[in-house]
């Protein structure tokens, strides 16, 4: 990926700046005649300072480093490291660039998802209520001789006339003509046949005991491969679900799959499922779970639930009183991404935690930054004082699994180890591990 330490960050995001964009965006234009095709996006938050005047700059800023790691998660989900690029250019805008093959089509659902992403729920602290903003994308398609400054310019240009127009979310900076696409209702009617033909598929990312390289267990993950739009992720896939109301129906299908492809592994190897608000919001989750591992005959205390702010938000106190009852019935309950966004400590005390997982931002800089390091220490001998255990997410480097072990991390998990893989390459990994 092309996010180094050497280039310049943003000092509210960690992200790329606009100085480090340009130059990262320009390098990748420069091959556009011969190489891979080269798509952009900005997302537009208005009027954001309106965040601060109501709520304080503490809240804006924690506002802000939460959009940030929605959108390094987004692109992670959708594209290869190396393949795309995120930044911050200042404000209340964020730029995605992606290399590679993509249908206009494709982009465009991936601006709408992104956008639906941007807008859930925030908790910008511990005393101020959940916000919503309203973002709005821009797109374009980078042709041969683009410039990198003046295609960032044309960008920008689209948002501020978006943010004076309501209603329009959505816009391309238009260098040929569109082809018809693919409408809102197609998309939604599309996943309705992929559901009822078990067309949506699993993947899993391998889990290691921190000390040594055994393999513990894994994170499953979905994936839609779209006729016309290609692979889709996770993170897009239960949007255009929510807008068609079947993220629980979804969510049980991948439930399903994962359980039982995990059925054919050994015992003592653990498996982990991503919990959506839709999921929570269903009336007996822990029996609905405990029926689908009896018929799978996988043994409950091997299921750990994966939730993130995003899930709690909404209501925080519910989720705690079904967390408390899945909890009892044997599986055990992780706190996802905790290090995204505003880091809300509140979750630690309320809700019954058997693993706390460290998002990426919290252990890319370990190696290199002893406030990262430092940052990270302490938080893992508070989870330590909660008997909570730990668990490292986006471990690139040996020298970041050594630092994670040696300040007592538990579990890790990042593409030292492997990339997320299908069901049978996962297998033949565990098979052939010693």
């Amino acid at each position: 990926m092309p996010n180094t330490s050497s280039i310049s960050r943003d000092k509210l995001t960690g992200l790329p700046d606009y100085h480090a964009a340009r130059t990262l965006l320009r390098s990748w234009l420069g091959g556009t005649s011969r190489g891979p095709q080269v798509h952009a996006m900005l997302l537009g938050l208005g009027r954001f300072d309106t965040v601060n005047l109501a709520y304080g700059e503490a809240a804006g800023d924690g506002t802000l480093a939460e959009i940030a790691q929605r959108l390094l998660h987004f692109a992670g989900d959708e594209f290869e490291l190396q393949d795309s690029f995120t930044a911050r250019l200042g404000g209340g805008k964020f730029l995605l660039v992606a290399r590679g093959p993509c249908s206009r089509e494709r982009w465009q659902w991936l601006a709408e998802a992104l956008g639906d992403a941007m807008s859930k729920p925030i908790a910008p602290s511990d005393t101020a209520p959940a916000l919503r903003l309203w973002p709005r994308v821009a797109m374009i398609r980078a042709v041969p001789g683009d410039d990198a400054g003046l295609l960032l310019d044309h960008l920008a240009e689209a948002i501020g006339d978006m943010q004076r127009t309501a209603g329009r979310r959505l816009e391309w900076i238009d260098r040929e003509t569109a082809p018809a696409g693919i409408s809102t209702r197609q998309l939604e009617a599309d996943l309705f046949q992929a559901l009822e033909r078990d067309e949506i598929s699993i993947c899993f990312q391998p889990q290691y005991e921190a000390r040594g390289s055994r393999i513990v267990g894994a994170e499953a993950l979905a994936r839609w491969d779209h006729p016309d739009l290609g692979q889709i992720g996770a993170g897009t896939l239960f949007s255009i679900a929510e807008r068609a109301d079947q993220t629980a129906y979804l969510s049980r299908k991948v439930a399903e799959k994962a359980l039982s492809a995990a059925s054919a592994w050994p015992p003592g190897l653990d498996i982990s499922l991503n919990i959506t608000p839709a999921d929570l919001a269903v009336p007996g989750l822990a029996a609905s779970l405990l029926d689908l591992c009896d018929r799978m005959a996988f043994a409950p205390d091997r299921v750990v639930l994966e939730i993130t702010e995003q899930v709690l938000v909404a209501d925080l106190e519910l989720a705690a009183q079904t967390l408390d009852t899945v909890r009892a019935a044997g599986m055990r309950i992780a706190l996802d991404d905790f290090g995204a966004g505003f880091c809300n400590f509140r979750y630690l005390k309320l809700l019954p935690l058997d693993f706390l997982k460290l998002d990426r931002a919290m252990v890319e800089g370990i190696a290199e930054d002893p406030r990262d390091l430092a940052v990270m220490r302490g938080i893992v001998a508070m989870a330590r004082a909660l008997d909570i255990a730990v668990i490292a997410e986006g471990i690139e480097t040996e020298a970041q699994r050594v630092l994670i072990v040696a300040e007592g991390c538990t579990k890790w998990q990042g593409f030292l180890g492997a990339k997320p893989l299908a069901p049978r390459a996962f297998a033949d990994l565990f098979a052939n591990a010693d």
